[in-house]
This record gives structure tokens, sequence and C-alpha cells, in this order.
């Protein structure tokens, strides 16, 4: 971490503050709910509001918790002084996204699906994002390697 982590953290964590506490005056949402609606833990979001973390958020989980909140991320991002434009000189862009993701992504942002929807899939790709990877044998359908 940079000289400026301590003022990023205080930045992040006042954005995330305030994205709970609108949310808890115009949603009535509690905590719990807020975690449901962004799949982002708790206790995630309480190491943000106190700025209790040594490398910074994931992007993909910062992403989930303004989308579930209806905010821009790059909000978020700019008080984490991320970006996004900005490439490093000689760094490859970004991979072309998969037609498949970008059609989950626009179903995401799409204010004609409904939040159950939404939440159905954000389990499943978490789901499939976090689960182990199988070890090669198995994934050949238990043939050994002769």
């Amino acid at each position: 971490m940079t000289e400026t982590a301590p003022a990023r953290k205080i930045a992040f964590a006042t954005f995330v503050r305030r994205a709970l506490d609108d949310a808890r005056a115009m949603r009535a949402w509690t905590g719990t709910e807020v975690s449901r609606r962004t799949g982002v833990s708790r206790q995630t979001i309480n190491r943000w509001v106190r700025g209790d973390w040594a490398s910074d958020p994931e992007a993909e989980r910062v992403v989930a918790f303004c989308e579930g909140l209806g905010l821009n991320p790059a909000a978020a991002f700019a008080a984490l002084g991320w970006d996004r434009a900005a490439t490093p000189r000689g760094a490859p862009g970004a991979p072309p996204m998969d037609p498949d993701v970008e059609a989950l992504l626009r179903r995401l942002v799409d204010p004609a699906v409904s939040d159950a929807e939404k939440f159905h899939i954000r389990e499943t790709i978490r789901y499939l994002a976090y689960r182990p990877t199988l070890p090669l044998d198995v994934r050949k359908g238990g043939e050994q390697a002769g």
C-alpha cells in the first residue's frame, strides 16, 4: 500500500457508510438485507466501514456492492483511488468479454429484471467463481495418464 492508504481507507469507508445509511433510510434495509442483495458478506461490509483491510477490496465485490444498492461503481473506485480508464504503459488491455458474460451483466443492470432473478444470477456466478477446481484425473472421467 502507498502512503495515501489511510486517506483511501477513510474515503472508501465514508462511501460505504453513506451507501448503508441511504439503504436504511430510503429502503428500510437492514445490514442483513444489504448483504443478501449485494452478495457481499456482512463481515466484509463491516471491515470496509471500519477501514480494516490490509489489501485493496476485490473489484468484483465492490461492483456487486454498488450494483446491489443501485450505485455507480465509479464512485467507489474514485474513493479507492482506482482509475479504471488508465492502463499502465505496455500492459495488455482487458481480454475480450465472453458474449454470455456480457448478456448476464446486461440483465444485472436491467431495471425490468426482477430482484429475485438478479439475486439468482449473482448466486450462480458466485458459486461458479469460487468453487474448487477438480483434479485433472476427475475432469477426464477418472482416466489415468499412461
